[in-house]
This record gives C-alpha cells, structure tokens and sequence, in this order.
C-alpha cells in the first residue's frame, strides 16, 4: 500500500478506498505500525458513517419486547415499570404510549438505552 496522507474522507469514493485498506491491513501484528494506522483509518470510517449513514435507534416497544425475550421476562416482570398488567398489555400492543416515567423506570431498571426509549 502506497503511502498517502491521511485526511477526512469527504466522498465516496474516498471512503470505499479508506475500507479498501481497512480491509488490506484488518489482520495486522498487534502494537505495529499498521495496527496504528487500521486504528485511524477506523476512527475516519467511522465518522464519515455516523454522518452519511446514522442509524436510527430501535423502536421503544421493540427494544422493550426484545429485552423481555433476551431476559426471559415476562408482563408480570414489567409490572414495577408500566403499571397494572393491563396497563404493560395495552403499552406492549402500542394502545397507550410510553411516559416520561415509563421510560426512565425501564432505563434504570432494564438497562434500556434512554435514546432508545425516548425516541416515542
């Protein structure tokens, strides 16, 4: 690879070159050389995506029903954040929305992203 300044990547082009090295040096000797420049190289690709391709955070009852699953909860186990187990139902069904409250409740005691939860 031939040595070339490194600069922001501010086209296309720019960043398919820049994954182009990333993926030439992704097998490189730890604590060498082109460790340090695959580190740099990652950090620009990186942000040039966040600003061309952001990612928009999960939707809150789905990021909430995936948690349930992962933690094998059930509606009686939301019942200390949502309220009555009607109440966890008609949120679950998207019948009633997500409060302020709701959401900080499942953020503190889930660990659910508050972006995620907030994105209502």
């Amino acid at each position: 690879m031939e040595n070339q300044p490194i600069k922001a990547i501010k086209t296309e082009e720019q960043y398919k070159t820049i994954l182009q090295q990333i993926k030439h040096l992704w097998n490189c000797a730890e604590n060498s050389p082109e460790a340090d420049l695959l580190e740099v190289l990652s950090i620009l690709a990186d942000d040039y995506e966040s600003k061309h391709y952001p990612i928009a955070p999960p939707d809150p009852i789905d990021a909430i029903k995936y948690k349930m699953e992962e933690n094998d909860l059930t509606v009686n186990d939301l019942i200390p954040y949502l309220g009555s187990r009607s109440r966890v139902s008609e949120i679950l069904n998207r019948k009633r929305p997500l409060t302020f409250m709701m959401a900080k409740k499942l953020f503190k005691g889930l660990n659910i992203p508050a972006e995620t939860l907030l994105s209502f």
